[in-house]
């Protein structure tokens, strides 16, 4: 009787522990690749309490969700021969975990090794204005580039691939610095410039409608004299009428005569003798 009860005892405790190791569990971000004897059995499990054959099988968990990995800073040389570092970050994530276990060996290193290398391939081939002014390009190409070879043969999907710093050397740095000085002191001068050419269209303009009412400058030159008395200054503004210094420049020429030694119509009325005499006179 003893013995019956403990070769019960003992096959109850067998079967426990086969069911124990029989039972697998599957969480909700992972899938799972059965291998019996070594070969893959279909279909990959879906995430729950699934059960597999002790000793014979063996299940791998594969994890779905997106991985972020950080790519090393990579030295490389643009295409208009300018060395700097950029470093990048990749997302990717696991769509077929057969291939993913299969067909690679340690599939987050593969993806880094293939992110390093497409990285320096691509900035060799842009310029430095193109890597700085142009980023969304060449995250772009560098997705294309590093989910070429991944994602049918090994199972995997680039999402995204996005570049974090580039660094510049320090003798680049001051270049670029004095470049952009000389890109906006160019600026301000052309608006500057743009501006007077605006202003003496206004004043030419002005100048034409105050043309056709004399009275407008008299008024200007009042308003200027108030402008220049309301500075509480010790300046003494007299208005003198460009007209007048025309009238004696006239007046100065027609002294003169034509061929600039004098006539006697300019020479004081005194008499016919002192008319002479100063005529002839040196």
């Amino acid at each position: 009787m003893g013995a019956a009860i403990v070769g019960v005892v003992i096959v109850v405790a067998v079967v426990a522990l086969l069911g124990v190791l029989s039972i697998r569990l599957v969480q909700q971000y992972q899938r799972g690749v059965v291998f019996r004897f070594g070969r893959v059995v279909p279909p990959v499990r879906e995430p729950g309490l699934r059960f597999i054959i002790p000793i014979a099988d063996r299940m791998v968990r594969v994890s779905m969700q997106t991985v972020v990995m950080g790519v090393p800073a990579q030295g490389a040389i643009t295409r208009d021969n300018v060395t700097l570092t950029v470093d990048a970050v990749v997302y990717y994530r696991v769509v077929d975990p057969v291939k993913a276990l299969v067909n690679v060996h340690d599939y987050p290193s593969a993806v880094r090794q293939v992110a390093q290398t497409a990285l320096r391939s691509v900035i060799g081939k842009a310029d430095l204005d193109t890597l700085l002014g142009d980023r969304d390009k060449i995250n772009a190409e560098l997705k294309a580039v590093i989910d070429a070879p991944t994602e049918k043969p090994w199972g995997l999907l680039i999402e995204r691939v996005e570049v974090k710093d580039v660094a510049l050397p320090e003798g680049m740095k001051r270049s670029m610095s004095r470049q952009a000085e000389a890109e906006r002191e160019r600026r301000a001068r052309v608006i500057a410039a743009d501006g007077e050419y605006q202003a003496s269209r206004r004043l030419a303009d002005a100048s034409q409608a105050m043309a056709a009412t004399p009275g407008a400058f008299q008024l200007r030159l009042l308003q200027t004299v108030v402008d220049v008395a309301a500075e509480k200054n010790s300046t003494l503004v007299m208005p003198f009428p460009v007209e007048l210094l025309r009238f004696f420049d006239k007046l100065g020429h027609t002294a003169a005569g034509p061929d600039g030694a004098g006539g006697e119509a300019a020479l004081p009325s005194t008499g016919d003798g002192q008319r002479r005499d100063a005529a002839h006179r040196p």
